[in-house]
This record gives C-alpha cells, sequence and structure tokens, in this order.
C-alpha cells in the first residue's frame, strides 16, 4: 500500500496519469527466487554470454554474406538498417505473419528519420540454421519489397 499527502487536484493527476504505481503488486516469492537463482548461475558461468557473442558475431556475418544492411555493432545487438518507417513496419510484419519470427522495428524518435531499422537480439539458443533461415528469410522480403542488397565485400 501507498499513501499521497497532497492537495486533491494533485492526488486526481496521480491517479490519472499514474496507474502503474498506483496499481502495482509485489513480485511473487517464486519468481524472485528464480530470479536470484538465474543471476547466481550467471555470476559464476560465461557460457551463456559467450554463446550469445557468438550468436551475434554469426548473425552479423549471415547479412553480410547475403548483402543484407547490418549496421556496425560492438554488442549483441544486430541491427539491420531499413531507412524507411513503413517499410520496417512492413518487413517486421511479414517476419511475423510468414515466417514466425519476431523483430522489433525501431522509429523515429528511438532514432533520427531516415534511419529506421530492424533490432535483432540473438541469444545463446539460436542455432545457425535458425539464423541461416532468418537470413534467407530476410532476402526474400528484400527481394519482395525491391530493396537493394550491398554487393559482398
Amino acid at each position: 500500500g501507498g499513501y499521497i499527502a497532497a492537495d486533491s487536484k494533485i492526488i486526481d493527476v496521480i491517479r490519472s496519469y499514474a496507474p502503474g504505481f498506483i496499481f502495482t503488486t509485489s513480485l511473487s516469492p517464486v519468481l524472485v527466487a528464480g530470479v536470484l537463482a538465474s543471476v547466481r548461475h550467471l555470476k559464476a558461468s560465461s557460457a551463456e554470454r559467450n554463446a550469445q557473442q557468438a550468436a551475434a558475431a554469426l548473425l552479423k556475418q549471415l547479412f553480410r554474406e547475403a548483402g543484407l544492411p547490418v549496421m556496425d555493432s560492438t554488442t549483441h545487438i544486430v541491427p539491420l538498417m531499413v531507412g524507411d518507417p513503413v517499410r520496417a513496419k512492413k518487413i517486421a510484419d511479414v517476419l511475423l505473419a510468414e515466417y514466425g519470427v519476431y523483430v522489433q522495428p525501431i522509429n523515429y524518435p528511438t532514432v533520427p528519420r531516415g534511419t529506421e531499422r530492424l533490432r535483432f537480439t540473438p541469444g545463446p539458443a539460436h542455432t545457425e540454421a535458425m539464423m541461416l533461415e532468418l537470413t534467407k528469410a530476410l532476402v526474400e522480403i528484400w527481394d519482395r519489397l525491391e530493396l537493394e542488397l550491398r554487393k559482398a565485400a
């Protein structure tokens, strides 16, 4: 529970614009125990981090080899430049509807206009076969939307 001491107008504003804080509940003990076990495991193990970094490197390589406009990134995030919010949404929609792959299009104001992109985050359990399938799907969509692929260097 909580208590707010304020003028009635301020309380009305808080009720109207901050329901996420008013109607919250605590996390269940089972959920907290699971999170705690995960944190303890990841503090002692590098296997998952190493596998995620390897998956990200492989996906970047596959995208580059296919001529897809992968952006430089030093993290596990694999950004794919689209440059148009409508096309970014269309690609994401086709990936989900036809290939069962969810990807988040990133648009303004998160990124500047004209730099809209798709943001892939491969995890340690993603296999090479999955990433090859994703790459093939993206090449097919790029072709369908008449987007230009880059020449392999």
